[in-house]
Parts: C-alpha cells; sequence; structure tokens
C-alpha cells in the first residue's frame, strides 16, 4: 500500500497573523503561493495515485500550484469548524479563557451555519477521510495526496496512528509543507513531517 501524502495549504494573512481560519474563504499570500511552488520536486518525484482537496480557495489554489489539477474536491477536508473564535487569535482568546487549548478545549459556540466542533467530531471526519484514502490507495498505484489545513491535518495524522483526536497537538504542521504517513511492518507511522524544500 502506498503512501499519504499531506499537503497543508500555503499562507494566508490569517495564518501569518495567528487567526484561527475555518470556513473563511481567505486567499493565498505571494508568498504562501511561493511556499505552495516549492513543493512541485517533491510531489512531481512520486507517482500519484490519487488526490483529494478541500473545497477552500487557498487549498484549491496550493494544489494547482503544485500541478495536482484533478484532486477530487472533498468537504472531510475542511478545516476545523472554530464556531466563535473563527477569526480570533489564541493570545485574545486566552484573555478571556485562561489555559485555552484547541485540542483539549474545543470552541466557543458559533452561528447556526458554522456552529463549532469539538475534537471528537472533527477526528469523525479524519475517519471519514482516512477510509476514503485508503480505498483510492488500495484501487490504485502510487501515493494518496491530500491537499488541506493544518489543524485538520493533524487531528487526521493522529487517528492515523490511532491515537485520539487531541493527539494532533503532536504535530505541528508548517504552512506550504509536507507531511508523509506510511507504514512499517503493516503499522501505520510517520515517514517524514514538514518537509519543505530550501528557500
Amino acid at each position: 500500500m502506498g503512501d499519504l501524502f499531506l499537503v497543508r495549504h500555503g499562507e494566508t494573512e490569517w495564518s501569518r497573523s495567528g487567526r484561527h481560519t475555518g470556513w473563511t474563504d481567505v486567499p493565498l499570500t505571494e508568498h504562501g503561493r511561493e511556499e505552495a511552488r516549492r513543493l512541485v520536486p517533491l510531489i512531481r518525484s512520486h507517482r500519484i495515485g490519487a488526490a483529494f482537496v478541500s473545497p477552500l480557495q487557498r487549498a484549491r489554489e496550493t494544489a494547482e500550484l503544485i500541478g495536482i489539477d484533478d484532486a477530487r474536491v472533498d468537504t472531510d477536508l475542511r478545516e476545523w469548524d472554530y464556531g466563535g473564535y473563527e477569526g480570533v487569535t489564541t493570545v485574545e482568546i486566552q484573555r478571556s479563557r485562561p489555559g485555552w487549548f484547541l485540542f483539549t478545549d474545543g470552541v466557543a459556540p458559533g452561528p447556526p451555519e458554522h456552529p463549532g466542533e469539538s475534537p471528537e467530531q472533527v477526528g469523525e471526519r479524519a475517519d471519514r477521510m482516512l477510509a476514503k484514502a485508503d480505498a483510492a490507495l488500495a484501487n490504485t498505484e502510487g501515493v494518496v495526496v491530500l491537499i488541506a489545513h493544518g489543524h485538520f491535518l493533524r487531528v487526521l495524522t493522529a487517528r492515523r496512528l490511532g491515537l485520539p483526536p487531541r493527539h494532533g497537538a503532536l504535530f505541528q504542521l508548517a504552512t506550504g509543507a509536507l507531511g508523509r504517513l506510511g507504514t512499517e511492518h503493516n503499522r501505520p507511522v510517520v515517514a517524514g513531517w514538514n518537509i519543505r524544500p530550501p528557500a
């Protein structure tokens, strides 16, 4: 079975400033576009069996810039729904909730169309996405690429390794970086993390 390549989209104005960016559809910065372009040699050095992308423009543009034009859009790859914390930084949240931590405490309720998600709900989406990725891996040769968002991909990594969603906290993933999940002796492993070519 091939590996999973996890690509976090390039930098946006909100990711640069630390604002929680769930459903807000912000574009890449020019630096974010360059981060994505630098991944091309890493991606092209492998045979891609299938690719999936979040519906948000920052992920879709990253997919195009790394040369994946035929990725399947999948809503399960969208970023964590931050509810009432959308657009707010951790520092700002901790002024009213000292010690708050996303991966254990979740988010404040938001509007009806974006009520927010608990770590467990994000974990359920990650499990669904992993099932789809495994089906693709079973039916193709090569790697499967998922182009999405930092917090979601961290939870997905934890779930791939059999860990609870909160353990996504252990897998910081930079913008425009690649993570590789593989196997060793038929057990899931992190085969590479935060891979980025030199600037």
